[in-house]
């Protein structure tokens, strides 16, 4: 790849600003100032900008505790989007699905079209799971009702759901196997109840980090993708 192109990639530079970085001898190549644009580099190569060291990532995967009143897109003219609680290294990332504004929890922020194409596919069936408060009890007959899957107005039933109930009944866990527009909320309306307060907990192997607080975020350690991609490749 070459140089300038690198730097486009690695540090977010616009093409004119790495080849002025470049031109002024702001760019080092295995310890050597380099002021060639054009110049060949690889992976391998120890390149530095300014003094700090410019890694590539090809693929960038990041968990996001989205907060409510945030909403899942790239841009929105009228309001803050996820992308705008990134600080850095946002470049080409997009939200994997959507959680409606309202909504909290884990949301993750890829630019790994194949790995989104896969988790978002009805075929995979990826399991999502949701905490959520109702405005009342559910029991036994609701739970029968989510495993046959629901009628909310589409075409089709919902696929069967898990409708799982805490010490209190209307504090539940609900897992899905789509993502259909509102779901979770339709689904609850179809049993008579709404929902208060929704929150995803987690999206296939994924979970979302305790640590994290609203609007925190961080990269997926190795394992969990490994997790992630090994869970949408055996299906």
């Amino acid at each position: 790849m070459r140089l300038d192109k690198f730097l486009t990639q690695a540090a977010e530079l616009t093409r004119s600003e790495a080849k002025q970085k470049i031109k002024k001898g702001s760019v080092t190549v295995d310890g050597e100032v380099v002021k060639k644009a054009e110049m060949k580099v690889s992976s391998e190569d120890a390149i530095c900008l300014d003094g700090e060291v410019v890694t590539y990532e090809k693929y960038r995967y990041i968990m996001l505790h989205k907060p409510a009143g945030v909403v899942s897109a790239t841009e929105d003219a009228q309001c803050q989007t996820v992308l705008d609680l990134i600080t850095e290294g946002r470049k080409g990332l997009f939200p994997v699905g959507r959680l409606d504004k309202d909504t909290e929890g884990l949301l993750l922020l890829t630019n790994d079209g194949a790995l989104a194409h896969n988790l978002l596919s009805p075929r995979k069936h990826v399991d999502k799971t949701y905490f959520a408060i109702l405005d009342g009890e559910v029991g036994e007959k609701e739970q029968e009702l989510f495993l046959q899957g629901l009628d909310i107005g589409d075409e089709k039933k919902t696929l069967p759901a898990k409708l799982e109930i805490t010490d209190k009944a209307n504090e539940v866990f609900i897992t899905v196997q789509e993502g259909r527009f509102h779901q979770v909320k339709r689904m609850a309306e179809a049993v008579g109840r709404k929902v208060e307060y929704l929150k995803r907990i987690s999206m296939g192997p994924l979970v979302l980090d305790k640590e994290l607080k609203k609007g925190e975020y961080r990269p997926l350690f190795e394992e969990e993708l490994a997790k992630l991609k090994e869970s949408t490749a055996s299906k």
